[in-house]
């Protein structure tokens, strides 16, 4: 199973997500309120509304908690009937809950924008980890996230099959061009680096086969070929390869203009990722749906 969400980040997330629909805590849903009894009990069902991969099913009872004690109503009770990451088929239901009618429907919302803009990531994510699967190449997120969301946007990757890059600025070092500008050079940025953050790993970017050797040799362990044509992609790959019995093994990543009907191609040219934004910043949603059964 991969890396679990930090649930003290899922509540605070919640928490402002409740605020913006209901206003500051505790809260209102006037329809709601006004048309049903709080003691009303039910059960509902989440539903897939289309096939795909569901993630963030792990937000739902931390959403429930939440509103029954913005309510002051009793809990709810959620039975899971598959895990994040799994596949699933139209209409299947992903989830039963039972509690408060209330509480049910004022949570529904809240579970519904989290849980279905996560499960399009994942959804998406799969076509690309399966378009890759045998190649060797694995499919890598970016920072080009939600602002707010990135720990669910990156964890729905990882629940797609894809691998996570860097969280964000703090972790991993990128020199991409306009650091080379700024430093003077490929080799002063990296040099720069290590000097000030001898802990972190180097990432270079690298728009020519010159630029990636010149990266190599200043001691950069990880390239980004960016928006490379393939025969230069499979150029640069064969060049930095020739190097390893001497510079021990390099990471290289394809980025830039990549589509799932260059992926299989691009992954030929013998790299080790495809940096994919589109991941997080243009993932249609996976259509959820809360259905209240029947008493």
């Amino acid at each position: 199973m991969q890396q679990q969400l930090d649930p003290a980040w899922v509540a605070r997330v919640v928490q402002v997500a409740l605020d913006e629909d209901l206003g500051p805590a505790p809260g209102r849903d006037v329809t709601s309120q006004a048309t049903i009894p709080p003691d009303a009990v039910g059960t509902a069902h989440l539903v897939a509304r289309a096939e795909g991969v569901v993630a963030g099913l792990v937000v739902v009872q931390e959403v429930v908690d939440q509103v029954a004690q913005r309510l002051g109503t009793d809990g709810v009770t959620v039975s899971l009937t598959v895990e994040d990451g799994a596949r699933v088929w139209r209409d299947e239901v992903l989830a039963v809950l039972v509690g408060p009618v209330q509480t049910l429907l004022v949570a529904e919302r809240t579970m519904l924008n989290l849980a279905s803009r996560a499960s399009g990531v994942a959804t998406h994510t799969r076509r690309w980890a399966d378009v890759l699967d045998g190649s060797g190449a694995q499919v890598l997120d970016t920072r080009k996230t939600t602002p707010g969301l990135r720990a669910l946007e990156k964890y729905a990757v990882r629940c797609g099959g894809g691998t996570n890059k860097r969280m964000g600025l703090y972790d991993v070092a990128m020199v991409k061009d306009n650091h080379v500008v700024a430093a003077g050079s490929v080799a002063a940025a990296v040099r720069a680096v290590q000097e000030r953050f001898p802990d972190v790993d180097i990432q270079v970017e690298a728009d020519t086969l010159d630029q990636a050797l010149e990266a190599v040799a200043a001691g950069a362990r990880f390239l980004l070929l960016d928006n490379m044509p393939t025969p230069l992609l499979a150029e640069v790959v064969a060049a930095v390869r020739a190097g390893e019995p001497t510079t021990g093994r390099v990471e290289l990543e394809a980025t830039g203009n990549l589509t799932l009907d260059r992926a299989a191609e691009v992954a030929g040219t013998g790299v080790d990722y495809l940096s994919v934004g589109g991941l997080t910043h243009s993932s249609p949603i996976l259509d959820l749906a809360l259905d209240l059964q029947a008493s």
